[in-house]
């Protein structure tokens, strides 16, 4: 597949018709459909049809819609690295799991870029089992998550941070104001966010521990609106203790207490050793400083116009 090839099927599948992506392109409608042509004569699938309502894709033709959209994408971030390194432009790219990336990435990457002018952090959210492939491609360079069970040779862990998950839920709610059983938590509607997926971390291991039962789980997009949306259901939700604090200070939330409520958490870096002198290696080292804990913990504080609102990929430099 070449870089024209996937903008000239990106194009159609935006717009609609070979007509259209061609128009959008600035290219006659025969080179568009030569490119299509191309993709379908070396993947061996028709990709779409027409039809009289407009195309119909394919299930193959529907994945590399996605995946065109991607490496287009990756294309144009990579021309845009290679000038940056050209200006003397350095970028960490960081993955992370989608709990230290919602609660204490900010702060931390934050704090971290202000120490520097010629610095770009990347951040991606994996969960934590891709971690060691996603190290050993250099699709990252830092991986920040749980500890790594057993680690390959030549990757470098660094702990930083323990932290605390406890269950919370609203002042109303029947579990609250009393200690209760692992059978009661069991029982009840839990309100999770994404990092509840998947095998690693400290809030799996509550779940698996009190054995709640999947018909009990009800995952949200965030942390934080799995946490707004107790306070519109008769529901309970683990979460990370530091990022809670204010809303049980005002009473808005308040500690489920009994067996099982408290899992022990710690966040751990890992980046491959042979990189010892790079920007990973500089902050590991900074990872383990007050002012980073202070950052993760409470945030930096970000500027309005540097603000950026929590998406997949997000740039900070």
């Amino acid at each position: 597949m070449t870089i024209p090839q996937l903008r000239a099927f990106a194009a159609v599948v935006r717009y609609g018709s070979v007509k259209s992506a061609a128009a959008a392109l600035g290219v006659s409608e025969s080179t568009v459909s030569m490119h299509v042509a191309q993709l379908r004569k070396e993947l061996g699938d028709p990709l779409f049809t027409r039809t009289g309502s407009g195309l119909a894709f394919t299930p193959g033709g529907l994945r590399l819609a996605s995946r065109s959209v991607e490496l287009l994408g990756l294309q144009n971030r990579t021309v845009e690295e290679i000038g940056q390194a050209a200006q003397g432009l350095r970028l960490l790219r960081v993955g992370a799991t989608s709990l230290f990336a919602e609660h204490a990435a900010p702060g931390l990457i934050e704090s971290f870029t202000q120490r520097a002018t010629d610095l770009e952090v990347e951040l991606s959210v994996h969960q934590a089992s891709e971690f060691e492939e996603l190290l050993r491609t250099r699709a990252i360079d830092v991986a920040i998550g749980p500890p790594v069970a057993s680690p390959r040779p030549g990757l470098v862990q660094r702990a930083f941070l323990a932290y605390d998950v406890e269950v919370v839920t609203t002042p109303d709610h029947p579990l609250a104001g009393r200690p209760v059983s692992a059978a009661e938590l069991a029982r009840a509607t839990w309100h999770l966010g994404p990092s509840a997926v998947g095998p690693a971390g400290a809030i799996p291991a509550m779940l698996q521990r009190l054995r709640v039962p999947e018909s009990h789980q009800r995952i949200f997009q965030s942390e934080a609106s799995a946490l707004e949306e107790v306070h519109h259901a008769a529901a309970v939700a683990p979460a990370v203790v530091f990022s809670v604090s204010a809303n049980l200070a005002a009473g808005r939330l308040v500690r489920v207490t009994g067996q099982g409520t408290k899992q022990r958490g710690v966040w751990v870096a890992s980046a491959r050793e042979e990189d010892r002198e790079q920007t990973s290696a500089e902050l590991l080292r900074f990872l383990q400083t007050p002012r980073a804990t202070q950052a993760m913990i409470k945030g930096s504080g970000v500027p309005i116009r540097r603000f950026r609102p929590a998406v997949y990929v997000t740039l900070w430099s």
